[in-house]
């Protein structure tokens, strides 16, 4: 049995009106819409739910059972929508994330900070992952990818600049084997890979030579899902790393890496927020999608 919600809203009308001319009145509909919503209510249900006279409406038994519990619940169901509506006021409420553990731009926690800092009635829950999924799916408002890999129906806002992978060792590795002229070289050297989940193909070492895409096939020494990991293998001197350029950006500074094969390394379109549609975006998402277009100027 499935009962229709408004007829059960209402029944709620017209016992607390104890009248159908009232109750019809307070819903801007005819008497006898009411009557007919409440005669199809009772055939649904199966038993009598309100006794009519000529002068006045009283509920039966079933009917006083059926409003007392009905009634608390279409109150609650009622305020949970007010609550969602006053929520396109200002923004608030918990925003929730899932970025990829190679977005250091937006990761860094000044560009959430900073938000967090103009909305203080906004909470994040950020998730950092690698694993590919349905964003909408799995309940998140928005993600945060590389934009090669975003789905094209998504919206997507820019999140940093254009971005490279880098080659990288160490200065004590490259004075040891020498520094390779070529990506073909590293199929003979020790390198250090990542890969987002053990059960996944190791990242491609992908370049560009004359305009023409190419990967070549490593033989990794050592595989890794930790990106720091990773990191701190190459600077120690393990062997040749591969990766985003922001990712060992803190490292080279500090002269305990050293980029490799530069000239065949290019740039391409770095990362994006995403998120499915722009009809009714919830305040705290619109926020943040402002928040990151002002900072994108502020840094242009």
């Amino acid at each position: 049995m499935q009962a229709d919600l408004n007829a059960l809203a209402v029944l709620v009308l017209v016992a607390e009106e104890r009248s159908f001319r009232a109750a019809a009145d307070r819903m801007g509909v005819t008497r006898s819409a009411v009557s007919q919503t409440i005669r199809r209510l009772e055939e649904t249900i199966g038993i009598a739910l309100v006794s009519r006279t000529t002068r006045s409406v009283a509920l039966t038994e079933a009917g006083e059972r059926l409003y007392a519990d009905a009634a608390p619940a279409l109150r609650d169901m009622q305020g949970a929508i007010e609550a969602a509506a006053n929520l396109r006021g200002r923004p608030r409420g918990q925003l929730t994330l899932a970025v990829s553990s190679i977005a250091e731009s937006f990761l860094s926690g000044k560009l959430l900070s900073a938000f967090l800092e103009e909305n203080p009635e906004v909470t994040l829950h950020v998730t950092v992952t690698d694993e590919e999924f349905d964003i909408v799916e799995e309940g998140y408002d928005a993600g945060v990818r590389l934009g090669e890999v975003i789905a094209q129906d998504m919206i997507a806002v820019a999140v940093s600049g254009e971005q490279r992978q880098l080659a990288v060792a160490s200065p004590d590795y490259l004075e040891r084997f020498g520094t390779p002229k070529h990506p073909r070289e590293l199929a003979s050297r020790r390198c250090i890979g990542w890969r987002r989940a053990a059960n996944v193909a190791p990242y491609r070492w992908e370049f560009e030579e004359e305009g023409r895409a190419f990967s070549v096939a490593v033989a990794d020494t050592v595989t890794t899902t930790d990106m720091a990991l990773m990191i701190k293998l190459a600077s120690a001197g393990a062997g040749i790393s591969f990766g985003m350029e922001d990712s060992f950006r803190t490292s080279i500074a500090r002269g305990e890496l050293v980029p490799v094969l530069e000239e065949f390394c290019p740039r391409f379109p770095g990362f994006f927020l995403y998120y499915p549609s722009r009809r009714n975006m919830a305040p705290k998402l619109r926020a943040l999608v402002n928040h990151l277009k002002v900072a994108a100027r502020v840094a242009g």
